[in-house]
C-alpha cells in the first residue's frame, strides 16, 4: 500500500493512498494524481481540490470498495450526481443511475395525508383617506393551515414547485419552507378587502398562489382542488377508506394514495 495522502477537498480534509485515489486511471482523480493534470496545494501542502468536501465521503469510500453505500434518509442526490459528474469514474456513475432506478421504485407506492384547519380572526388597520388623515379600520379575515405529510419526498418537492407565497410583493416558492422532507406545513390568509398591501407584510400575513396558473387560494375549496389536480396528476387517487366522507367533504382531511 503507497504512503498516505492528505486531500482538502472543499476545506474538508481525507487522508487516503495513492492507489486508492488512482484506481480508476480513466477518471478524473486518476488523471490528477498520476501526473497527467497539475494539482493545486493549500497552505499546508495538502491537496486542493475545490469541490463539495461533504459529499466527497462517498466518493472516496466508492474508491476503497466499489460499493455506493449512502444512509436511508439521504436527501442529496442532485449534488452528488454533480459531484460524480465531475471525477468522472465510470462504475461509480453506473452505480448511481442504479440506486436512482432503486430509489424511484420505492418512491412510485406512496400515501399523502392532509389535515386542514381554518378560523376566523380579526385584523386591525388604519387606512389613509387624505393626506395626514388616517382612519382606524377592522374586518374579519380567514386564517388556513394545511399539515401534509407524504411517503413522498419527490411529490412534496413536485408540490413546492407550483404553491407560492406572496409576502412583501414578492413570489417564493413553499420549497425553501421544506425544512423536513416528508412533512410540510403551511400557513396561508385569504385577501381582505380594503387591507393595504404594507399591512400584509407589516402583519406578518402571508397569502398563498398556484403557479403557472397565477390563481390566489382564498378558500380550502379552492386549496383541495389545486392539490388534487397536482396530485392525481402524479398518479395518486382518493383513498376510499380513509377519511370518513364527512371529513373529506368539509375539507378537514385528505388522504391520497398511490400504487405503480
Amino acid at each position: 500500500m503507497s504512503e498516505p495522502i492528505t486531500l482538502n477537498v472543499g476545506g474538508k480534509l481525507y487522508t487516503t493512498s495513492l492507489s486508492t485515489l488512482t484506481s480508476f486511471p480513466d477518471s478524473m482523480l486518476g488523471a490528477m494524481f498520476s501526473g497527467k493534470i497539475p494539482t493545486k496545494k493549500d497552505s499546508q501542502g495538502n491537496c486542493f481540490i475545490d469541490r463539495d468536501g461533504k459529499i466527497f465521503r462517498y466518493i472516496l469510500n466508492f474508491l476503497r470498495t466499489s460499493h455506493l453505500d449512502l444512509p436511508e434518509d439521504f436527501q442529496e442526490m442532485g449534488l452528488l450526481r454533480r459531484e460524480v459528474d465531475f471525477y468522472q469514474i465510470q462504475p461509480l456513475i453506473e452505480a448511481l443511475q442504479e440506486k436512482e432506478v432503486e430509489l424511484s421504485k420505492a418512491e412510485k407506492n406512496a400515501m399523502l395525508n392532509i389535515t386542514l384547519d381554518q378560523k376566523t380572526q380579526t385584523v386591525h388597520f388604519t387606512v389613509r383617506e387624505a393626506p395626514q388623515i388616517y382612519s382606524l379600520s377592522s374586518s374579519n379575515m380567514e386564517v388556513f393551515s394545511a399539515h401534509i405529510f407524504s411517503t413522498s419526498c419527490l411529490f412534496l418537492k413536485l408540490l413546492g414547485s407550483k404553491l407560492y407565497y406572496c409576502f412583501n410583493g414578492n413570489l417564493s416558492s413553499i420549497s425553501s419552507y421544506l425544512k423536513d422532507p416528508n412533512h410540510l406545513t403551511l400557513d396561508w390568509v385569504a385577501s381582505v378587502d380594503g387591507l393595504p398591501e404594507e399591512e400584509y407584510t407589516r402583519q406578518n400575513l402571508k397569502r398563498l398562489w398556484v403557479v403557472p396558473d397565477n390563481k390566489q387560494i382564498n378558500s380550502f375549496q379552492v386549496f383541495v382542488e389545486e392539490v388534487l389536480k397536482i396530485a392525481m396528476s402524479d398518479g395518486f387517487c382518493i383513498d376510499s377508506s380513509h377519511p370518513h366522507t364527512s371529513d373529506f367533504m368539509n375539507n378537514k382531511i385528505i388522504r391520497l394514495i398511490r400504487y405503480k
